[in-house]
């Protein structure tokens, strides 16, 4: 009996990880099941049955050790190929670091950078030549950013983490692509600001989850290693890497 080809999606429940599920409903010819992971298991069950594809929901917590222990004995007793796996799960809050409560600046770590890390150690024994990787990162990646210090720290590691395993994965021809939109159309800043707020500026450069994900698949199909969608993201990712980052840390300062 073959193994079950399989798409794994964290952080399904909602954003760009239910819209990953969504578009890639459909497309998925050669793929048995769609994994559906986050902690909200109605919303899960809610987005498994929009599906026409089989569907495996797994409600847990990936920042909690004991869900993990229990994701990876399901990975050793299913009969498994990964043929993607999309990290998508992980959050935000803005304000000064000094100022906001540690916990759940230390839950933003174990959540982008940990988690993150966990899940993908797990299932790369599970995928073969040309299965796909990608992490869900952040425009906030390319650059140090005053009131949201430890969600851009976080997003950097996600945006350099990625683009070192591509290398090391290279050989076997497993393609890792990080995932890098600036503000996007979701649930994301509900949660965000509740301790502070955004540039204004950002909020004219936003853009809807269903281009970010398209353009993420397609850049993932054409193996590549950073996804960057809209002309200003773009743009600014160019001056991210040709300004010193104190100039554009004093520019972000006057548009307070």
């Amino acid at each position: 009996m073959s193994k079950k080809n399989i798409v794994i999606i964290t952080g399904a429940s909602s954003g760009i990880g239910q819209e990953f599920a969504m578009q890639l409903d459909g497309i998925l010819h050669k793929t048995d099941e769609l994994w559906l992971i986050a902690r909200r298991k109605n919303r899960l069950m809610e987005l498994a049955r929009l599906l026409d594809i089989p569907t495996k929901i797994i409600a847990m917590d990936m920042a909690d050790k004991n869900d993990m222990r229990v994701f990876k004995k399901i990975l050793e007793i299913e009969d498994v190929t990964i043929r993607m796996l999309i990290n998508s799960a992980g959050f935000g809050i803005m304000g000064a670091f000094a100022e906001m409560d540690i916990d759940e600046q230390l839950a933003m770590l174990d959540v982008n950078c940990k988690a993150l890390t966990e899940m993908t150690y797990y299932c790369i024994p599970y995928m073969q030549r040309n299965s796909r990787i990608i992490q869900i990162a952040s425009s906030a990646g390319f650059l140090p950013q005053k009131n949201f210090a430890i969600y851009a720290a976080s997003k950097s590691y996600v945006l350099s983490f990625s683009r070192a395993l591509r290398e090391e994965l290279k050989p076997r021809k497993i393609w890792v692509t990080a995932v890098c939109p600036g503000p996007v159309e979701t649930e994301f800043f509900d949660k965000a600001e509740r301790t502070g707020s955004t540039l204004a500026i950002k909020k004219y450069t936003m853009v809807s989850v269903q281009k970010v994900v398209k353009e993420a698949l397609l850049d993932s199909r054409d193996k590549k290693a950073v996804s960057v969608c809209s002309f200003s993201i773009k743009s600014f990712r160019i001056l991210a890497k040709m300004m010193p980052h104190s100039w554009l840390l004093g520019i972000s300062n006057l548009l307070k």
